[in-house]
């Protein structure tokens, strides 16, 4: 039997220590700074396209329990959330270094009930009062002003790592036909303006009742406005699937300034798939 000399065992510590220590350096980055996130599905589109990567910028608003990293692996059922590292620090209303949200930025957020991280618009802020009539957002009695930007077309067929297949205002088409749908320009009060996509009138979501966002917390809707689960349903609005409702100051992550990378494809490897005219691409 071959004994490890003690210069060999030495050389294995060193390894062991060196990927513990690039581990520690990785949490602490992404616990501080920026966490990764790829969009995994449509309803932010056209501004982010499923298959585009980003970082999350956690500096933006501060630091809460959901700043702190999460682990999901699925296929061998690990899921320990941020609550699960910082569950001391739930519950707090405030955070620190705390910074206000605007509205209409991109925000990464903390579902409030199965706590998987979520992308969508903030359009209210806490005293709002909002509601959708016909499709269009009515902010404090308010309509936001719209303007019909054509048509935003991609091809039929199966997007991203889920596989989801996208919704079509022509319906239901076959494998690489054209799907359409209406592109509208969206104006917030401030001027701040942004693309939202409208597939049919009279879809679900198209008329809400009034939404009177509480003290301390945010109202956010997806782009794809006929292709989003948020704040325009509550938390459990059927037995399969839970809207977001009114989302916690504490649940937000970060806001998404820019995207680094794009990809069509099932997996970033497919790199005839990737999507160059993404790449660094600042999020409006």
């Amino acid at each position: 039997m071959v004994v490890p000399t003690k210069k060999k065992q030495s050389s294995v510590f060193e390894t062991i220590k060196t990927i513990i220590y690039a581990l520690v350096l990785a949490g602490i980055f992404r616990t501080l700074f920026f966490q990764p996130f790829w969009i995994p599905s449509g309803s932010m589109k056209e501004t982010l396209l499923i298959g585009d990567f980003l970082f999350v910028n956690k500096m933006a608003y501060g630091y809460s329990y959901a700043s702190c990293p999460s682990i999901r692996i699925n296929s061998i059922g690990i899921d320990i959330g941020a609550d699960d590292f910082c569950w001391f620090a739930k519950g707090s209303a405030g955070r620190l270094f705390g910074g206000q949200p605007n509205r209409g930025d991109v925000i990464v957020f903390r579902h409030p009930v199965y706590g998987q991280d979520y992308i969508k618009r903030l359009i209210g802020l806490p005293g709002d009062k909002i509601q959708i009539v016909n499709g269009r957002v009515v902010l404090n009695d308010k309509y936001l002003e719209i303007e019909s930007a054509g048509l935003f077309k991609e091809k039929m067929g199966p997007q991203g790592a889920m596989r989801n297949r996208p919704l079509c205002s022509s319906g239901a088409i076959g494998d690489r036909g054209l799907c359409e749908k209406a592109r509208i320009i969206e104006t917030l009060p401030d001027g701040k303006s942004y693309t939202t996509l409208n597939i049919k009138d009279g879809w679900p979501g198209d008329n809400t009742g009034v939404f009177r966002v509480p003290e301390g917390h945010f109202f956010f809707i997806g782009d794809n406005r006929d292709n989003s689960i948020d704040s325009r349903w509550p938390q459990a609005f059927d037995g399969r699937r839970s809207g977001v409702g009114y989302i916690k100051y504490e649940d937000i992550i970060g806001r998404a300034d820019r995207i680094m990378f794009s990809s069509a494809g099932r997996s970033m490897l497919y790199f005839w798939t990737w999507r160059s005219d993404r790449y660094f691409k600042r999020i409006n």
